[in-house]
């Protein structure tokens, strides 16, 4: 069999997830660690870094060269557009995609205490804890997970917010002191589940990956990457989706704000199974007709 060179980030957590892949494909090749810029460039918040694709841009780039035959990426990092000639090959089944609290003695967001300090390294959370607690005090934090937690431990924050999964999958899981119902907190687009990206031309790689393909959970990441593509256009933004399949059915909340939390905009709506990209671009598209473009430039004014 076609021993199969995985591309993937040097952090940990990125470690542990592609080293999953490639036991599941029967361990039949090598994991080869590319850094990118947004793990190069540390001492910015990821908005003043620059736009999509901070964390796969030199994975693609590997890619497109066959240098790598498979990038294995948190679907999270993945741009809602991807380079020509590369394809989601494969979307692995989705663990909680909830946001959770590390925090020091509250276990929801309500029991922090007034004018508390948190932070985040995320302009999505921040949009969405700023409008639920205008008190708050939230700072920006950098680094890996670990590296976050170490942050933690060493600080005067009363609370970090992160993505569950990354907690879950590092065996972790015992640092999370709350999860933020989705209500509260829309996760990230993609967030609990993985994107397998290989070239468009590689058939046969692209065979091997379809056992590793979760049907809902691609469904749904597709109707939040649509939602994504549309309201976006590859800029940082707070934004923020959640598609649950149910028989048939998919049901999709979508969130924009502006970072400080004085402009919202959640909406939700429901539709086939079968056509989550129809469903994510109706929904974004109701969206923009209720001003979610003016929130989203006043995030990225016009050049």
């Amino acid at each position: 069999m076609r021993s199969i060179r995985v591309g993937t980030r040097g952090s940990e957590l990125a470690l542990v997830q592609a080293r999953a892949i490639l036991n599941a494909l029967d361990g039949e090749g090598e994991l080869i660690v590319i850094q990118t810029r947004g793990d190069r460039v540390v001492d910015r918040p990821l908005n003043r870094v620059g736009g999509a694709g901070l964390f796969i841009k030199e994975i693609e780039s590997a890619l497109l060269d066959s240098r790598i035959d498979l990038a294995v990426h948190s679907m999270k990092d993945v741009p809602s557009e991807i380079a020509e000639g590369l394809t989601l090959a494969a979307t692995t089944k989705r663990i909680d995609p909830r946001d959770v609290l590390v925090s020091r003695r509250a276990d929801s967001l309500a029991a922090i205490p007034p004018g508390a300090r948190l932070a985040t390294g995320s302009l999505r959370r921040r949009s969405q804890l700023l409008a639920a607690r205008p008190d708050l005090r939230v700072e920006d934090l950098r680094g890996n997970v670990p590296t976050r937690l170490q942050k933690f431990d060493a600080s005067n924050w009363e609370a970090i917010v992160l993505a569950g999964a990354g907690l879950v999958r590092l065996g972790l899981a015992g640092r999370i002191r709350a999860f933020l119902p989705i209500e509260e907190m829309l996760p990230a687009v993609g967030q609990g589940a993985l994107a397998l990206e290989a070239r468009a031309d590689d058939g046969e790689l692209r065979e091997r990956l379809d056992a590793l393909n979760d049907p809902d959970s691609s469904r749904a990441v597709a109707s939040e990457r649509a939602f994504l593509g549309r309201l976006e256009g590859g800029c940082q933004v707070p934004i923020g989706a959640y598609a649950e399949v149910s028989g048939n059915q998919l049901r999709l909340r979508g969130f924009v704000g502006s970072v400080d939390g004085t402009r919202t905009l959640k909406r939700e709506a429901a539709g086939r199974a079968n056509a989550p990209y129809e469903l994510g671009l109706a929904l974004a598209e109701e969206m923009l007709s209720e001003g979610a473009a003016d929130i989203v430039r006043e995030v990225v004014p016009d050049p």
